[in-house]
């Protein structure tokens, strides 16, 4: 009787160790809260255009080619087309700002992006204010705004100072730190993908990252399209993953809006 009392707490014990482990979990070990970024709510309770995400670990996000920007080097509005990893456009994204903003703010420009569903329905919105992005002024460093649907906040992005490296926090709608995003020293990529790792908030664990793909050399001389491709957990928080996409566009701004950048 004695025998079957300690095989029952021994299974209470055990219940909630990870399957195939077969070490015991130390006392008072920090355990990194999944929780804030890994998916919780059901289907039927996603924000309104979203669910789709739900089921993608991968996003591949293709800047379209503006005929009269590689013709005359002028800026225009920039327009995104983001797809799944079979190259189906899933949403439609497009910059509104002014002329007078992009030629004389160029990539430190406010914008706000639209992004809407094969439908013409607006899913999520962007919203980028004036900051700064040098190191001098860490007080005032980028920060993006995500909304899904427009006018609910899911997230935030907000770039973080470090004087080496490009590194910035995925925040939830409540302002929690939930991951960390860490760029390369040199973002450059001399004709090869430029890569930012998506990683857990120790900084240690990988769990994705966002890349910037090298897609030639004249697309990259005459032009600033830009392709990119995020892949995350499949189990990843919707609002994480909308607020991921704003993270590409940051991205892409701040570091391959030049057209030499990326070659």
């Amino acid at each position: 009787m004695a025998s079957q009392e300690s095989q029952g707490q021994a299974k209470l014990i055990f219940k909630d160790y990870l399957p195939g482990s077969s070490d015991t979990p130390q006392q008072n070990t920090p355990v990194e809260p999944a929780s804030l970024w890994k998916q919780t709510s059901h289907t039927h309770n996603l924000p309104p255009g979203l669910e789709y995400l739900n089921q993608l670990d991968q996003i591949i996000i293709h800047q379209q080619v503006d005929l009269l920007e590689a013709i005359l080097g002028t800026e225009t509005s920039s327009k995104y087309e983001i797809k799944n990893p079979l190259g189906q456009r899933v949403y439609f994204a497009v910059e509104e700002n002014g002329c007078f903003d992009r030629r004389l703010c160029s990539p430190l420009r406010a914008f706000t992006i639209s992004i809407a569903d094969n439908a013409g329905r607006e899913v999520i919105r962007v919203i980028r204010p004036l900051r700064c992005t040098s190191c001098c002024f860490p007080c005032f460093l980028q920060e993006l705004e995500v909304q899904s649907p427009p006018g609910t906040v899911a997230g935030y992005v907000v770039q973080n100072w470090d004087p080496f490296l490009p590194k910035f926090t995925i925040q939830n709608e409540s302002k929690e730190d939930v991951l960390k995003i860490i760029g390369p020293c040199a973002t450059c990529g001399c004709f090869e993908d430029v890569d930012f790792e998506v990683k857990a908030l120790d900084e240690m664990t990988t769990i994705g990252k966002i890349s910037k793909y090298w897609s030639g050399f004249v697309n990259n001389v005459f032009t600033n399209t830009a392709n990119f491709g995020i892949q995350v957990p499949v189990d990843l928080d919707v609002r994480i993953k909308a607020v991921m996409i704003g993270a590409c566009f940051l991205i892409d701004l701040m570091f391959f809006e030049n057209s030499l950048d990326g070659l």
